[in-house]
């Protein structure tokens, strides 16, 4: 009963300064609108560029990296064993790229329940020959079922569907930036030779484009059967295990797991993407920096309008108090008050902060360099929205802490007095 008495009092104190009200109402309005509107773009703009990157790169890739010999001639011999050997000019030794038992790994691989697939891969450098032009480049052979469940690399398709590497023979989709450079269509033949001099005549049947230049220039797949044709290899011929985890968070223990267990290098995607982690984590720093410095700003909005208010309605305390009113009772009058501001202005805000959102989500934006984006990237997820009102209520209730505790130590014999 006293509860509801003293949010009816808070209520007409509010709208006894009904301008003020509204006034400090809009500012956590405005504060919660642009945090949402903020972090949702800042938030989808990350997870874009997570896309372009992130998503196409498996979490633990394993491989044979060419390095020198650990176990030189000279430990081997009996008679120098006791001696400390120092050995200059060590050349790195070529093993090849192939993965031995590289189905069985990946059978292996497969069984266990922190993965989600794996896919094989064969990497050869080439050189693209058209006409008097020579390009070199890279050519991935790829399982293109197994490559579109864990990288979508379909997305990046701009012209022919990838599923057409499985079902025509010596075909190939090249980078867009390759096809401009060869003056090459979709249907054409194009000479490719490997470092070894084998050369093979590839149909065209797709153009690839992932908006980075480096990559589109060079980049070109095809299937493992035509990548093992290619290079003169037998069917088994695999120079590459991708891996996709289910918790990527696993992925630096399980790539070290992999590497002892399976006797070759693997590497984890953090440590192939330490540089692009680290900028996704500043540009999210600097997005929730300023949305909560905003929050605060209008924070600050209600503290100077409730003191104001204590000033003018000195009169109103004493009268509370002198009827009966505890400076407890008091204190929650003005906490209610601020409270009410901190809901009403979280309401109108995340209502305004999702239309904003909904507005930049439509907005265009066409770039030959992302072939893919249609739209400003934003990201809708529920929890931006409840940290938005959560922050909002403990701001505003800060925020009226301060002059409620004042206004609850008025002495309102004091008061009288004076008048």
């Amino acid at each position: 009963m006293k509860t509801g008495l003293l949010l009816t009092i808070a209520l007409a104190l509010l709208k006894a300064r009904l301008k003020q009200s509204v006034v400090a109402a809009a500012g956590v309005t405005f504060g919660i609108a642009m945090f949402i509107a903020l972090i949702s773009f800042m938030t989808g703009l990350n997870k874009m560029l997570d896309s372009l990157v992130i998503n196409r790169t498996p979490h633990i890739r394993l491989y044979n990296a060419i390095a020198p010999s650990k176990i030189q001639p000279v430990n081997m011999a009996a008679e120098f064993g006791a001696f400390r050997n120092f050995i200059q000019s060590v050349k790195p030794k070529d093993d090849g790229k192939q993965i031995y038992n590289a189905m069985r790994i990946i059978k292996a691989i497969r069984a266990d329940e922190r993965v989600i697939d794996v896919a094989p891969k064969i990497s050869t450098s080439v050189f693209f020959n058209s006409g008097t032009i020579q390009i070199s480049g890279i050519v991935d052979g790829i399982d293109a079922d197994l490559e579109q469940k864990l990288f979508n690399l379909n997305d990046n398709v701009i012209e022919g569907n990838i599923s057409d590497l499985s079902v025509v023979s010596n075909s190939i989709i090249i980078g867009k930036g390759l096809a401009d450079k060869l003056i090459l269509n979709i249907g054409d033949m194009v000479r490719v030779t490997t470092a070894d001099g084998e050369m093979s005549m590839l149909k065209i049947i797709g153009v690839v484009q992932f908006g980075i230049a480096e990559v589109d220039d060079v980049q070109s797949f095809t299937s493992v059967q035509t990548a093992q044709k290619l290079q003169g290899k037998a069917a088994g011929y695999i120079t590459d295990i991708q891996v996709k985890l289910k918790n990527i968070a696993f992925a630096p223990a399980v790539s070290k797991e992999y590497a002892r267990l399976f006797g070759v290098n693997a590497i984890d995607i953090q440590t192939a993407n330490a540089q692009f982690e680290t900028g996704t984590s500043v540009r999210n720093t600097i997005a929730y920096s300023v949305s909560v410095a905003l929050l605060i700003v209008a924070g600050f909005g209600i503290y100077n309008i409730l003191n104001m208010l204590i000033y003018e309605k000195m009169d109103t305390i004493a009268i509370l108090k002198a009827t009966g009113f505890s400076g407890k009772d008091v204190k929650a009058i003005f906490i209610q008050l601020s409270m009410t501001l901190g809901v009403v202005g979280g309401v109108f805000g995340v209502l305004l902060g999702y239309c904003m959102s909904l507005i930049i989500s439509h907005i265009p934006f066409k770039t030959t360099a992302l072939p893919t984006i249609k739209t400003y990237p934003v990201n809708f997820e529920l929890i931006y929205y409840v940290i938005g009102v959560g922050f909002a209520l403990i701001t505003t209730y800060f925020a009226g802490l301060l002059p409620a505790r004042k206004a609850a130590k008025i002495d309102p014999v004091g008061i009288i007095r004076g008048k």
